[in-house]
C-alpha cells in the first residue's frame, strides 16, 4: 500500500499495529460501522513466521463471525492441544467446543486472511506508517503518525495499541507493565538439514539437555537454549551461534544451513496495569507478554480483540452503558493473569528439576484420566472463559461462549453460531410464543431478535447472547422470569431507544 500524506486526518478509531489483534479489531469496528484507521510501521508483512496455531477457541470465535471456515479450508486438524511439560497429550474430543482441533495454519496466513476480510469491510489501511506520539484530552487523542521522512497528525476518538511487547501506545499512554525479567532464553532457528536424518522431529535429548525440532514445509524449526545470552537480547543470532548450542545439548554436530529466520525469545511475563485508560485501549502483546509455551499468543490476541470490538464500537456509537468501555479491562485482564499462569507453568513443568518429579507425576495422573484430560484442554485453550453476568444464576453456561445449537427457524435450519455474524447482541426465543421480542423491541437495532426451535435442549425458553458470542442470560421451563432479561439487555446494551 502506497504512503502518503493526503490520506485522512480524522477518524473514530485509530488503530495501531497490523497483527491478528489489529486486524481482527479493525473487522469488529467496521462491522458496526465505525470509521477506522489502521496503521502498521512495517510497511511490508515480514518473510519470516511467528507461529502455526489456531486453537479450538479462537476458532469457535471467529466462527461467531462467519469466517472460521475461510482458515479451517487451509490448514491441516490435529485432535489435540498444544501444552509443554507432561508427557500425556492433551485431547480435544469431548471438549466444549465446535472445534475440537488445533488448527495448523501459518500466522503470516491467518494474518492475510484477516487483512483481506479487513479491507473488503472498509478499513483504512496503511503500511509504513509508524506512531511517533499521542496526547489525549477529554474529547480523543491526536497521534503523530510518521512515514517515511514525513509526519502528519491524525485526530481519533479512541486509539487501540495492538502494537507488540513494546507497544508505543501503552509507553505514550504511560500505562505500567509488570511482571517478571526473563530468567533464560532459548534460540529459534527456521534452518536446513544437511542431513534430514541427523536431528529427528520432536525432542532429542542429550548430555547438555534437549532440543526441539518442528518440521516445516521445506525446513525445520529448531529450539535450543541459549547458553550464553547477551545483555542486549536484540542482539542478531548466527546460524553459528546457533549450531554451537545444539552441539552443545546434543554432544555432536549437526550441519545447519539455509538460515530463514534466527531469533532469540525469553520467559518474561508482563501484564498491562491497565487495559483502559482513558481513551487508550491495548490488546494482543501490547497488553500481556507471556513464555510461547501452548502455542496461546495469536489465540488469546484474537480473544482480545473479540470482546473489546463491540464495546469499543458501542462506546463511539454512544449507545453503551456506563462501564461498558471498563468492562473490557475487567474481563480480558482476568483472563491474561490466567494465561500468564498457565503458560509460566508449562515453563516450570518443562525444567530439568527432579524437584519437580512428584508434581509432574502427580498432573500426568489427572491428565491421564478422561475428565482430568479434557479439563486440562480446556484450560490451556480457554475454552473454559467465563465472564461474570448480571444479573448471575446457577445455570453452567451463563458466562460462557454460548453452544453452537442447532436451530430450526422459519427460514430452514440454521446454527447459532451463524445468527451473530452481523455483529449485532442476540435474543433467542425458544417459546414458541413470540412475545420475548416485543418485550426487546426497543432495544433494536443493537439487539436482534429470532424465534426458533432447539429440539437438542426442550428446557430452554429464550437466550440473550452478546455479540461476542457469551451468554449474558438465559431462561428454562423452571425460570420463568421476565425481569432478568430486561436487567441483562440494560447492562450490556444500554437504556432503551
Amino acid at each position: 500500500m502506497t504512503a502518503t500524506i493526503d490520506c485522512p486526518q480524522e477518524t473514530e478509531v485509530l488503530i495501531v499495529g497490523a497483527g491478528p489483534a489489529g486486524l481482527l479489531l479493525a473487522t469488529e469496528l467496521r462491522l458496526a460501522g465505525v470509521h477506522t484507521v489502521l496503521i502498521e510501521r512495517h510497511a511490508e508483512r515480514p518473510g519470516f513466521c511467528r507461529g502455526f496455531n489456531l486453537n479450538a477457541r479462537a476458532l469457535d470465535l471467529l466462527a461467531r463471525r462467519g469466517l472460521a471456515e475461510r482458515f479451517i479450508s487451509e490448514g491441516w486438524q490435529v485432535p489435540q492441544a498444544a501444552f509443554t511439560g507432561l508427557p500425556v497429550p492433551l485431547g480435544l474430543d469431548g471438549a466444549a467446543t465446535g472445534h475440537p482441533y488445533s488448527l495448523g495454519i501459518p500466522q503470516t496466513r491467518v494474518e492475510e486472511l484477516l487483512e483481506a476480510h479487513a479491507l473488503e469491510l472498509g478499513t483504512d489501511l496503511r503500511r509504513g506508517h509508524e506512531l511517533r506520539s499521542l496526547e489525549q484530552d477529554p474529547d480523543g487523542v491526536t497521534a503523530v503518525v510518521g512515514t517515511g521522512g514525513d509526519s502528519y497528525r491524525i485526530r481519533a476518538g479512541y486509539v487501540a495499541g495492538c502494537d507488540g511487547g513494546r507497544s508505543t501506545v501503552r509507553k505514550q499512554a504511560g500505562i505500567d507493565f509488570p511482571g517478571t525479567e526473563a530468567t533464560r532464553c532459548t534460540l529459534l532457528g527456521d534452518v536446513e538439514l544437511a542431513d534430514p536424518a541427523a536431528l529427528p522431529f520432536g525432542m532429542s535429548a542429550g548430555p547438555g539437555g534437549a532440543v526441539l525440532t518442528i518440521p516445516r514445509p521445506g525446513y525445520v524449526r529448531i529450539c535450543v537454549e541459549d547458553p550464553r545470552p547477551p545483555a542486549d537480547r536484540d542482539t542478531p543470532v548466527t546460524l553459528d551461534q546457533l549450531a554451537d548450542a545444539v552441539a552443545g545439548v546434543l554432544g555432536r554436530r549437526v550441519e545447519l544451513r539455509a538460515p530463514r529466520w534466527l531469533t532469540r525469545f525469553g520467559d518474561a511475563a508482563r501484564q498491562a496495569a491497565e487495559y483502559v485508560r482513558g481513551r487508550v485501549v491495548l490488546a494482543g502483546d501490547a497488553a500481556h507478554i507471556h513464555p510461547p509455551a501452548g502455542a496461546i499468543g495469536v489465540n488469546v490476541a484474537l480473544d482480545d480483540a473479540f470482546n473489546l470490538g463491540w464495546k469499543l464500537a458501542a462506546t463511539v456509537r454512544g449507545t453503551a452503558p456506563e462501564r461498558l468501555l471498563a468492562s473490557y479491562h475487567t474481563e480480558r485482564h482476568r483472563a491474561g493473569e490466567q494465561l500468564l499462569d498457565s503458560t509460566r507453568a508449562q515453563v516450570i513443568l518443562g525444567e530439568a528439576d527432579d524437584r519437580l518429579r512428584p508434581l509432574t507425576a502427580l498432573l500426568t495422573r489427572i491428565a491421564a484420566h478422561p475428565g482430568g484430560n479434557t479439563a486440562f484442554a480446556e484450560t490451556i485453550t480457554c475454552l473454559d472463559t467465563r465472564y461474570d453476568m448480571h444479573p448471575g444464576t446457577a445455570h453452567p453456561w451463563l458466562g460462557l461462549l454460548a453452544p453452537d445449537l442447532a436451530l430450526s427457524t422459519d427460514g430452514g435450519r440454521t446454527h447459532l453460531a451463524a445468527l451473530l455474524a452481523t455483529g449485532h447482541g442476540l435474543l433467542l426465543d425458544l417459546s414458541g410464543e413470540r412475545a420475548l421480542g416485543e418485550s426487546a423491541a426497543a432495544w433494536s437495532p443493537r439487539v436482534r431478535t429470532v424465534s426458533a426451535r432447539c429440539r437438542e435442549h426442550p428446557e430452554l425458553r429464550a437466550l440473550l447472547v452478546r455479540p461476542d458470542g457469551h451468554l449474558a442470560w438465559l431462561r428454562t421451563t423452571e425460570d420463568e422470569d421476565e425481569d432478568g432479561l430486561h436487567q441483562a439487555l440494560q447492562h450490556w446494551h444500554g437504556v432503551p431507544v
